[in-house]
């Protein structure tokens, strides 16, 4: 029976690949000299692995506050198209009623460019 040599899966998953990596340093440390992490050369698990737990700590608040923002951004969503819908309309009357001075409508806060639009390039 052949053997084969085994794929190792990663995943993208952060919280995933923090776990695997706080699992590879416990063990690393409870093999202390004998850990055969210990003939990597550009690895120095003494500096990495105390960075995992804080890390951690940064990617549970990160996620805390991607629920947050994502309630934030529904509650934002009820009455965002509404406000949009009054102000395009507001800004249309406001440009009606300033036909002869748009400049006028800067003092409503709205960006008037009054450049000429520059002509689009024939076709070839």
């Amino acid at each position: 029976m052949a053997r084969t040599k085994g794929r190792v899966v990663l995943t993208t998953n952060p919280k995933e690949n923090l776990t695997l990596a706080e699992k590879i340093y416990n063990k690393h440390v409870e093999m202390g000299a004998d850990s055969p992490l210990n003939l990597l050369d550009d690895v120095d698990w003494k500096i990495t692995g105390p960075k995992i737990a804080p890390t951690v700590v940064f990617h549970d608040q990160a996620e805390l506050h991607k629920a947050e923002s994502e309630k934030n951004y529904r509650e934002r969503d009820k009455a965002f198209p509404e406000i949009v819908e009054s102000m395009k309309l507001s800004i249309a009357m406001l440009k009606a009623s300033y036909g002869k001075n748009p400049k006028k409508l800067a003092d409503w806060g709205i960006s008037v460019d009054d450049t000429p639009k520059a002509k689009k390039p024939p076709k070839p």
